[in-house]
């Protein structure tokens, strides 16, 4: 079981209260904010006292033997830290997992080396179980809704996707967070949606660009669509411009919460055939008859 508090204070497991502050006058002395202005030393001076403020205390130094960096949710205590997030405060996280809590990082002292001070550990049998994650999943399963499989924490399992999901938006897991005496926390996973080569979505609609062929823009005609949900067929009526816009009703992205589906908004590219590729009399019928 790892036990990075330890490391931290660069001391063994077995090492006796009189060492561990030894330890910590040591490190403290060298990461103090007041001496070394190093990039990252505030940081590593705060973990420094969140780690001795858990080892020099009896019992609270029995329940991380005991428990080790499962109380971390099983990252060793300087990622855990960072991964809260730049600029976040040591006090507010641990005592978001354990309750109760010290101040981490200014007023008060222990050894002259100040960076603590209050109650601990007290609340640790209500620890905050969930862990936050970041998501990407793909566009069309965005619209669509699905199973999207994910690795998280050496298990892989599938994750329902509801259709009409933004980039912003917010899932919760059961279970999938950390485990304490039989209880288990969910997983709270921040949506991304990834970038689509055909599509672009405004608000609940969606744009897509489509080839008509030059005949078909001039003379009329339909033209087949492969969309999200189905293929279907597009009149195309006569005199069609490029850049014209056809309406689908209902083929966009679900609103979740009115339930209602946005629009499909089709632009027409119309493809002009190569001079080289037309009959020499249709070349020069078009070179004398075409407008200015």
């Amino acid at each position: 079981m790892s036990k990075s508090l330890y490391d931290t204070l660069d001391v063994s497991q077995d090492a006796s209260a009189e060492e561990i502050k030894k330890a910590y006058r040591r490190l403290a002395r060298k990461y103090h904010p007041d001496v070394n202005k190093d990039v990252g030393a505030e940081e590593k001076f705060k973990e420094l006292n969140a780690a001795y403020e858990i080892l020099s205390d009896e019992q609270k130094r029995r329940q991380y033997d005991q428990y080790g960096d499962n109380m971390f949710g099983g990252q060793n205590f300087h990622d855990f830290a960072h991964s809260q997030g730049g600029g976040a405060n040591l006090d507010d996280i641990l005592r978001s997992i354990f309750g109760g809590g010290g101040s981490f990082g200014g007023g008060g002292s222990r050894g002259g080396f100040g960076g603590f001070s209050g109650g601990g550990f007290g609340g640790f049998n209500e620890p905050d179980l969930d862990i936050s994650a970041k998501i990407t999943i793909p566009f069309n399963v965005s619209i669509l809704g699905g199973k999207h499989a994910l690795s998280f924490s050496g298990e892989s399992f599938d994750v329902k996707i509801p259709a009409g999901i933004k980039t912003g938006e917010k899932m919760r897991v059961k279970d999938k967070g950390k485990s304490y005496q039989g209880r288990k926390g969910d997983l709270i996973l921040s949506v991304e949606v990834a970038s689509s080569p055909e599509y672009v979505r405004e608000g609940d609609d969606l744009v897509k660009t489509i080839d008509i062929p030059l005949k078909t823009a001039l003379f009329g005609g339909k033209v087949v669509v492969e969309t999200l949900y189905k293929e279907i067929t597009l009149k195309v009526k006569e005199d069609t411009k490029n850049g014209q816009k056809f309406r689908v009703k209902e083929y966009g992205a679900l609103n979740r919460k009115t339930q209602v589906k946005g629009d499909l908004y089709l632009v027409a590219n119309v493809l002009l055939p190569s001079v080289e590729s037309l009959e020499p009399s249709l070349k020069a019928m078009m070179e004398t008859h075409l407008p200015l």
